[in-house]
């Protein structure tokens, strides 16, 4: 008979993923490749016996979440690409290394259970992409803000151009009544234009194929709400968050951030000038609810019922123009439901509106 391990040996020795093979019962490693000297720095002949330190440099935000993937993993369940941060050893410095692992559970014989499986390094890939999300995140909070900057003073010259024509009628002067119209046209098509490229944004990045990883929305959402906050005076608008220090779950990154930072798009865009906006974020154990609050004009009670249908009669323009395509609310409740949660709201007009959210913890298979 074959022997495979053997044979696949040089791959496992030559390749640049470490491969293990862990024996449950004995607590003890049985096999590692040549990579564990590359990854983690040490001999593999000295695995054993730095296994607990290693272990010990696990982060403590991924402690509670690496225990539950090796409980799903010793009831018989494959785990597949679960990302953990090891800290710097001790006495050093450093940014903590990003260690993704895949690992099957086998059961020989009574007493001979093994697990096997791989890890990669992926600290630089993760950094990269980290990077990526947080610039994009950025760009769509600045275009959001940037559109609500430039179409008030573009309404506001379509408004005094209509207020000066009326006031020349009089004078019957076409060359003049015609440039004012021109004014009035250009301003709002120029708002129209900052509104499509915003709306084409959100549209092309509302895919519904998920890409789920494990996400500190605190983090993620505190981000979203400091970049509103840097231009609470060019806004006009005071925007606050409340939220636990973490809050871990699986999520698209970028499909649920550009849902919140919708959100509060609409939140700015109907709030009048000195309003409030609060972003509260709750831990509720096995869910967790994200809240979105304004003190702006409210939904009209005949809208409501029909706020997330695809191009709703409940769209309207913002308070400074700003159209809408009316499937800005329609895709943000896809996004959330393919994410197993729930999106509400309560409002009323001249208080204000809530909408909610309410997320499972769902674990990745």
């Amino acid at each position: 008979m074959l022997d495979f391990v053997a044979l696949f040996r040089p791959l496992f020795e030559r390749s640049q993923s470490l491969y293990f093979v862990y024996h449950v019962e004995a607590k003890k490693v049985e096999y590692v490749s040549a990579a564990y000297e590359a990854i983690l720095g040490h001999q593999p002949e000295a695995v054993n016996e730095e296994l607990p330190q290693l272990l010990a440099r696990l982060h403590p935000e991924d402690q509670e979440y690496a225990a539950a993937r090796l409980n799903h993993l010793l009831n018989g369940k494959f785990v597949e690409d679960v990302e953990v941060r090891l800290l710097p050893p001790p006495g050093t410095e450093g940014r903590p290394q990003w260690l993704c692992l895949t690992v099957g559970r086998v059961e020989q014989a009574p007493g001979q259970t093994y697990l096997s499986g791989t890890v990669q390094d992926t600290t630089r890939t993760r950094e990269y992409m980290d990077n990526a999300d947080r610039f994009n995140k950025k760009k769509n909070t600045t275009l959001e803000i940037l559109s609500h900057d430039l179409a008030g003073p573009f309404i506001m010259i379509k408004q005094v151009a209509g207020y000066v024509s009326e006031r020349i009628e009089t004078l019957h002067d076409e060359q003049l009544s015609e440039l004012l119209l021109t004014m009035q046209t250009t301003c709002q098509d120029s708002v129209n234009l900052i509104r499509d490229f915003v709306d084409n944004e959100f549209l092309e990045s509302s895919g519904v194929n998920l890409k789920l990883e494990r996400v500190d929305l605190a983090a993620e959402v505190g981000e979203i709400v400091q970049e509103f906050q840097k231009s609470e005076a060019e806004i006009n608008k005071h925007v606050s968050f409340e939220s636990p220090e973490t809050c871990y779950l699986h999520l698209d990154r970028n499909k649920f951030m550009q849902v919140v930072n919708n959100l509060l798009s609409n939140s700015l865009k109907f709030t009048p000038d000195g309003g409030h906006i609060h972003v509260r974020l709750q831990d509720q154990g096995s869910e967790v609810l994200l809240t979105v609050v304004d003190t702006g004009i409210g939904i009209p009670q005949k809208f409501q019922d029909r706020l997330f249908e695809r191009f709703t009669p409940a769209r309207r323009p913002g308070l400074r123009g700003e159209k809408t395509t009316g499937l800005g609310m329609s895709i943000i409740k896809v996004i959330v439901e393919l994410h197993r949660g729930h999106i509400w709201f309560e409002s009323e007009e001249g208080k204000g509106t809530t909408f909610f959210i309410r997320l499972p913890r769902q674990e990745s298979a």
